[in-house]
Order: structure tokens, then C-alpha cells, then sequence
């Protein structure tokens, strides 16, 4: 059985099958149908129907579904399918590919360590929340990079009473890594004191898996549960502040996933996804303007040390949901990100003269040059 989809590529419609090669001798006007419908063709003996676009997506699953040996334990090829089974789980609006997803859900299926990185504002978090919701196990929350007393949240605390005397509280942290089965989500791990990192190292050891309670009278040392994984968040770079260089020796216990910058177009669709209502050509611009500030924040000499947020988009979006313009969504969420300093050199007037050109503020003053950023949307678009 053959089944293509059809997609749009210039001005030509192209059918491609399951397994992602081209297929010729389609005429126009099926090819057409097909593609304004949002359908699927699937060949019926010579002659092409239209089918629902699921059966593309279903076949496509089974092209590239792993191949099992006969001689493997049920169990093995049990989990082997549910790993490979998990990409329906995923939330649309989750916007990581389906490679990284599935390590993510074989990652916690196997126990390992799980370290989420990338930019602030990206989904870190949510594809973690995600992965609990698709296990349905016991969740524990911890804001590392929100604590100061690293001790107290991770290990207790040590009070004193008159009448009772020195009592030692366990923290919560104690009861998560005793739960079976359980996710413990840890956030802003880079941000995290390193006292916290300290305490961290022989639980999140496979060799070692214990908490010492160094603050208890009887110093008890807590093996960590059976199916107990750990996934941590952690913003890398300079231009996150407050964050810190985290140890080699912490790293290497986490098996590290990389989530995926979007481009434009991916932007567009989240921002369509999580507001219906709101004027695509509005989503596609937050989308070309995140897209190309985050271009240019990577370029070898840029004008602008950080690019828009994922995060940041989805509030621009909202707000023109609640009734604002693109031009007070931008003036409240992205200039005050950008430094003033330098007047026409600053970030922030270049990342005015890049909303500007998405912007109709009813007046005809170009106030920017900008024939840099017709370049750089150039380069972007390539």
C-alpha cells in the first residue's frame, strides 16, 4: 500500500510517500483537492483517493517502526513499543521533534538522570510536565534556583523548643526520593547554589543513590526508590544571569536533551495552536520578528545579546488576544529586555527598528535604517 501527502514547495505541489521519497504521475487536480482539503492520497489500485491525513501519519509510524528480533524477552519488546508507541503522548503544542521526545520517554522509562537545557523561555519545563503526564507516575516540584538554604529544601531543618528540645524535620525532598516510581522535576539547576550540587552528587550517582542526613541525630543515610528519575532544567550561557558553571562531575550523571530553538514558521504554528482567534498574519509576524532576533543574537559581531523567548512570543500573542496592537505588545514585553545604552546604537533601538517593519503605527516617519534587517530576514529565510 502506498500513501503520500502533498506539500507545497514554491509554486510546484510535491507527493511524498511514507518513506519520505518523491511520487510521480499524480495528476494536478487530485494533487490540488488533496492538499486544499488537508487530505492524504492513498493509491486504490492504480487510482489515487483521498483518505484522512492520520493514515499518512499512521503509515509513516510503521515505515520507520523499529525492527524487533524474534529472541527478545516480551518485556524488552514491550517497553521497546511503548518508547517507540510514545509520540502521541506528546502535547501539540510542545513543540520538540519526535527523535527527542522519544529519548525523553526512554530516558525515564530506563531511570536514567534527565538533564533538560537550553534557553530561558524555550519549554523546558512543560516537556518535563509533559513526560509525567504521558507516565502518569507521582510528581515532586522543586525551584532550586529559587532556594536559598539548599540544605533545608534537600535534606530538613533543625529546630528548637523549650520544652521538647533539638528536633530535626525532614525535608520534602526526603519523602520524594523514598516514593517509587516517582518524577522529581528540579528546576533551574544551573541557578541552584552549589551546596545544592554537593548534596546532589551520590544521589543522582547510579552506583551510590543515597541522601546522608547530615542534620538528623542518628545521621540516617535514605537509599533513593525503586524507578525513581530525576529531571532537571538548566539555562546555558552568559547571558543568563545568576546562572552559574556547573560542575563536570554533576553533568556527567544526567543524560542531557537539547530542546529545539524554533524557526519562524514553527513559532507561527504554536502561537495559532494556543490562540485560534488571533490573526495568523499577527502570529506569523511575533514568529518572523522572535525567529530573527534570535538570527542575530547568534551572528559573529550581533547587535543584540539575546534573541526573543518562546515565552515572550506566547505573551505577545496573548495580548493582542486580550485587544492590544503588535506595537504595545512589543513596547511591553520585548523593549524593556533590551538595554537603552548607545541612543541609536542601542539594543533596544535595534530591536525597535526590527518590530517596526511588522508594525502600521499610522504614521509614514522611518525612524530606522533598514536595510539591515531586509539582509538579515533574507538570511533567515534561506
Amino acid at each position: 500500500m502506498q500513501i503520500v501527502k502533498i506539500v507545497k514547495i514554491g509554486s510546484k505541489m510535491v507527493a511524498t510517500d511514507q518513506n519520505g521519497q518523491t511520487v510521480s504521475g499524480i495528476y494536478y487536480g487530485t494533487r490540488k483537492s488533496a492538499l486544499d482539503k488537508g487530505m492524504a492520497l492513498m493509491d486504490n489500485g492504480g487510482k489515487w483517493k483521498s483518505v484522512h491525513m492520520s493514515e499518512y501519519d499512521k503509515a509513516v509510524k510503521e515505515a520507520n517502526a523499529p525492527v524487533v528480533p524474534n529472541n527478545l524477552p516480551k518485556e524488552h519488546v514491550e517497553v521497546m513499543n511503548m518508547i517507540h508507541s510514545s509520540y502521541d503522548l506528546k502535547p501539540k503544542t510542545l513543540m520538540l521533534c519526535e527523535l527527542k521526545w522519544k529519548y525523553l520517554i526512554r530516558s525515564a522509562v530506563r531511570g536514567k538522570n534527565i538533564l533538560m537545557c537550553g534557553p530561558a523561555g524555550c519549554g523546558k519545563t512543560m516537556a518535563a510536565k509533559a513526560l509525567v503526564n504521558s507516565l502518569d507516575r507521582p510528581e515532586f516540584y522543586f525551584n532550586l534556583g529559587a532556594t536559598q538554604d539548599p540544605r533545608a529544601t534537600l535534606i530538613g531543618n533543625v529546630t528548637f523548643d523549650k520544652e521538647k528540645g533539638t528536633a530535626f524535620s525532614e525535608s520534602l525532598f526526603v519523602k520524594a526520593i523514598q516514593t517509587e516510581n516517582a518524577i522529581i522535576l528540579m528546576d533551574e539547576l544551573s541557578r541552584a547554589h552549589p551546596d545544592a550540587w554537593n548534596i546532589l552528587m551520590t544521589v543522582l550517582d547510579q552506583g551510590q543513590r543515597y541522601l546522608r542526613l547530615d542534620e538528623a541525630e542518628d545521621q540516617a543515610t535514605i537509599k533513593v526508590a525503586d524507578g525513581v528519575t530525576f529531571i532537571a532544567t538548566a539555562n546555558i550561557g552568559n547571558e543568563y544571569t545568576a546562572t552559574r558553571v556547573m560542575d563536570k562531575a554533576l553533568l556527567d550523571r544526567f543524560t542531557i536533551i537539547e530542546m529545539d530553538v524554533l524557526n519562524a514558521d514553527q513559532e507561527c504554528d504554536l502561537l495559532t495552536m494556543l490562540f485560534p482567534l488571533v490573526d495568523t498574519d499577527i502570529c506569523n509576524s511575533i514568529g518572523e520578528i522572535a525567529s530573527l532576533s534570535r538570527v542575530e543574537s547568534q551572528n559573529e559581531v550581533p547587535r543584540i545579546d539575546a534573541g526573543i523567548s518562546t515565552r515572550t512570543s506566547v505573551e505577545m500573542a496573548s495580548l493582542i488576544f486580550d485587544g492590544f496592537s503588535l506595537s504595545e505588545a512589543a513596547e511591553i514585553t520585548i523593549y524593556p529586555q533590551y538595554n537603552n545604552d548607545g541612543g541609536v546604537d542601542s539594543e533596544r533601538t535595534f530591536m525597535k527598528q526590527l518590530v517596526q517593519k511588522y508594525c502600521d503605527d499610522g504614521t509614514n516617519e522611518d525612524l530606522f535604517n533598514t536595510e539591515d534587517m531586509e539582509d538579515s530576514k533574507e538570511e533567515n529565510d534561506a
